[in-house]
C-alpha cells in the first residue's frame, strides 16, 4: 500500500508543512493516553514506517531515531489516567491529540488525523486506519508508541512486581493477576471493568 497518496495531495494543492497525528495507549488499564503529532520534510521518506502495533521494538527504535533526527517539528502530549477516568479515554484521545498539534513549532498547513474529527483552527482530514494510509500518520504513531513505552518502561522500576516493562499496562493475563494479587494503583484507570471488579471485592 502506498502511504504517501495524502501527503502528496496536499503538496500538490501547494501545502507545505503536513502535519500527522496519532495516539496510543486507548486499551491499557494503566498509564497515560498519549498522543505525538509530527510534521515531515517535503519528499522525505522512510520506506517501511507504518502503524506502530505492526512494527517489531527493534524496528520502532530504529524508525524513531531517523524520525525525530529529520523531522522540521513533533509535538508529545500525555494526558494521565485521572483526566482519563474524568472524561472517557475517546475524549480524553482527542484532548491528546490537540494538545500535541499545539506543541508543534511550526504551525501546519493541514493536519492528517488518525480517525479522529478535530475542531481546531487548522485544516484537518480525518483518515480511517490512517496509520497506515499516511506516512505523516505512521511517524506520528512510532513517536508517540516510543514516548508511552518509555514511560510505562520507568513506572516498571516503581512498581516491579506489576510487569509494566513487559505488558505496558495492557490488560494481559499477567497484568490482570497482578492487579488481584497487588492491588489497584494510583496509575491504574479506575473506570475500565477490570480495575473496577478489582476495586469492589477491596471494598
Amino acid at each position: 500500500m502506498n502511504n504517501y497518496e495524502f501527503e502528496q495531495k496536499y503538496y500538490d494543492l501547494g501545502k507545505e508543512y503536513i502535519a500527522g497525528v496519532d495516539e496510543v495507549g486507548r486499551g491499557p488499564l494503566a498509564g497515560p493516553v498519549v498522543s505525538a503529532a509530527v510534521i515531515m520534510p517535503k519528499d522525505f521518506y522512510i520506506e517501511g514506517v507504518t502503524d506502530s502495533k505492526k512494527l517489531s521494538e527493534k524496528k520502532r527504535i530504529m524508525y524513531e531515531k531517523l524520525i525525530l533526527e529529520n523531522a522540521i517539528s513533533v509535538g508529545i502530549s500525555f494526558m494521565s489516567e485521572k483526566v482519563i477516568d474524568e472524561i472517557n479515554i475517546y475524549e480524553a484521545s482527542r484532548k491528546a491529540m490537540i494538545d500535541a498539534i499545539s506543541k508543534l513549532k511550526v504551525k501546519p498547513d493541514i493536519v492528517l488525523v488518525d480517525a479522529m474529527p478535530l475542531n481546531i483552527d487548522i485544516e484537518t482530514e480525518s483518515i480511517i486506519k490512517g496509520d497506515e494510509k499516511s506516512f505523516m500518520i505512521a511517524c506520528a504513531s512510532v513517536v508517540a508508541k516510543q514516548a508511552r513505552d518509555k514511560y510505562m518502561d520507568e513506572l516498571s522500576k516503581i512498581y516491579p512486581e506489576y510487569g509494566f516493562e513487559k505488558h505496558k499496562g495492557y490488560p494481559t493475563k499477567a497484568h490482570k493477576e497482578a492487579l488481584k494479587k497487588y492491588g489497584v494503583l494510583d496509575i491504574h484507570r479506575k473506570t475500565y471493568k477490570p480495575v473496577q471488579e478489582v476495586l469492589s471485592k477491596e471494598r
